[in-house]
């Protein structure tokens, strides 16, 4: 396996503003993000974005639209005759809204759909020289050995065979990239829950897997050659691994934001306990309320951080 040949361009990464590494974008004259409708020529972007500290990402439209109406409110800046328009609004890719420092974005499903959406966000933010940006992803998964409900903070993202890497085809070559997410804002999200005190909160390994179904060795797909006794199998390797939940964006949404040098965590609620079944059973008011609970822990991290910004100037 090929190793990422970026490796040496981390340390670059560790200065507060958003890194590129990609010489080619200095010789263009217009760069236009095409999956957001936005563009350097066409747009603003240090004036529309340049306050930004705080980028939340989530694959749904109507939960990024949801949490930028709570955050709004959470930190007062809420107006009552704002509909919170959606800056994307030229494409139906993804949907972006935006109050004050707060950017909140959606990705879609899956490694594919987040993948293009980072590398037009991670462009917009170094185009619009935005500094000591934290960005979270918000989002549901499936838990192992988790009480429904249970909100795990990701300490590593892992492939389905539980090692920690992103492996990408890049010329016919592989590059495996790393996937460590950042360890003390894990650790100041795992602090805010316990001063919220609303949810049980984790911090633990999460699998990231390029299929739904046979990929997650759910039952219920329209093919699956393997018995409930293999799935437990495999379910229970992955807990001894330090796997406490399964989803489909965190490995390239690590390993992008580690070369950006974007200080990044990953924020998922656990819907069901996957080695006690497949599919969702519980109402929709329940699910409605631990869907609730990313964005309610992520609000209180943001509010609390502004605070301390506010105290400290």
């Amino acid at each position: 396996m090929k190793m990422d040949p970026s490796d040496e361009q981390r340390s670059a990464s560790s200065s507060s503003h958003v890194f590129v590494h990609n010489p080619h974008l200095d010789t263009m004259k217009d760069d236009i993000l095409y999956h957001f409708s936005l563009g350097t020529k066409t747009h603003d972007l240090p004036a529309m974005f340049g306050d930004v500290k705080f980028v939340c990402v989530g694959g749904s439209p109507w939960r990024m639209k949801s949490f930028i109406e709570y955050i709004a409110a959470e930190l007062a800046m809420e107006d009552p005759k704002s509909d919170y328009p959606n800056i994307c609004a030229g494409t139906d890719r993804y949907a972006m809204y935006k109050v004050g420092p707060v950017l909140s974005v959606s990705h879609g499903m899956g490694i594919p759909s987040i993948a293009i959406m980072l590398h037009e966000l991670i462009k917009l933010l170094h185009h619009a020289r935005c500094t000591d940006v934290t960005i979270i992803r918000i989002g549901t998964s499936g838990g192992i050995g988790l009480e429904p409900g249970t909100v795990v903070v990701t300490k590593q993202s892992v492939d389905a065979t539980f090692l920690p890497k992103f492996e990408q085809v890049i010329l016919g070559k592989t590059v495996v990239r790393n996937t460590d997410l950042d360890r003390s804002l894990a650790e100041e999200l795992l602090q805010c829950s316990k001063e919220l005190n609303q949810f049980e909160t984790v911090i633990g390994n999460t699998m990231c897997t390029l299929d739904f179904y046979e990929g997650q060795a759910r039952l219920d797909g329209a093919f699956c050659a393997y018995t409930e006794k293999d799935k437990q199998d495999y379910l229970n390797r992955a807990r001894e691994a330090g796997v406490c939940n399964i989803e489909m964006e965190s490995s390239v949404f690590a390993a992008m934001c580690k070369l950006s040098g974007l200080r990044a965590a990953v924020v998922c609620v656990t819907l069901l306990d996957r080695l006690k079944g497949d599919q969702l059973s519980s109402s929709h008011d329940v699910l409605h309320n631990y869907q609730q609970r990313p964005q309610i822990l992520v609000g209180s991290y943001i509010k609390k951080q502004l605070k301390a910004k506010l105290q400290r100037s």
